[in-house]
């Protein structure tokens, strides 16, 4: 099945109860990238990591968009979004969609909400339009090259070599083994972990959020430029 012929539909496996908003599907740069676009008032666009998607913002948008126009969009294989046959999945390629995705919608003046690789790519694009940027919310993130960090490059090392890609892509592995660890005030419920590891049902499936880790070293040009 290409992109285009993906369903453009919320799927049946997605609680309502969990994420109450409409699922919208726009055409960017051959990809078709899903994403919410819920309430009215001063733009927000938030922009996520790995291995998540929207739904990692769903209680901040059901609190804001009482006063906020929220706005949350999956990347290309990540989430509701579809990739074209032949996508790479890197950050650079990410940012491209998600600046040509704020052209496609004309968003000007408009906040943008960073974390974990959001960072680098929506830094990227404000980057590219600060005049459209009324502000940034950056939560953990980093937008330089990690060389000579020995955690970061060691991290980047074990989860983007072989033994963790065949883990990632047989077993889900960071999905199932990161999001238990990287949410530190709650424990996620079952149908919230179903809502993180159902984007990715096959091996296949699943290489994006291994690109994610390899990239923290690979993608040094990409990191140097933002």
């Amino acid at each position: 099945m290409s992109a285009n012929d993906a369903p453009r539909t919320a799927p049946s496996w997605l609680p309502r109860e969990l994420f109450p908003f409409e699922s919208r599907f726009l055409d960017v740069e051959g990809q078709v990238v899903h994403y919410v676009d819920e309430g009215r008032g001063p733009t927000l666009l938030f922009l996520h990591g790995n291995p998540t998607w929207s739904f990692l913002y769903r209680d901040i948008i059901k609190t804001l968009r009482r006063r906020f126009r929220c706005i949350a969009l999956d990347y290309p294989g990540f989430g509701l979004s579809r990739a074209a046959a032949g996508y790479d999945y890197l950050p650079a390629s990410h940012a491209r969609v998600v600046d040509a995705f704020v052209a496609a919608l004309g968003l000007s003046g408009f906040a943008v909400m960073v974390q974990d690789w959001g960072g680098p790519i929506g830094l990227w694009m404000a980057a590219r339009r600060p005049e459209k940027i009324a502000g940034l919310i950056i939560g953990n993130t980093w937008a330089w090259p990690i060389d000579g960090d020995p955690h970061f490059e060691g991290f980047s090392k074990i989860m983007g070599g072989t033994i963790a890609k065949f883990a990632i892509r047989h077993f889900n592995a960071f999905v199932n083994v990161m999001m238990p660890m990287s949410v530190k005030r709650k424990r996620l419920s079952r149908a919230e972990m179903a809502a993180y590891r159902r984007p990715f049902p096959t091996a296949d499936s699943r290489l994006p959020t291994h690109v994610f880790p390899r990239e923290i070293r690979g993608s040094r040009a990409f990191l140097g430029e933002v």
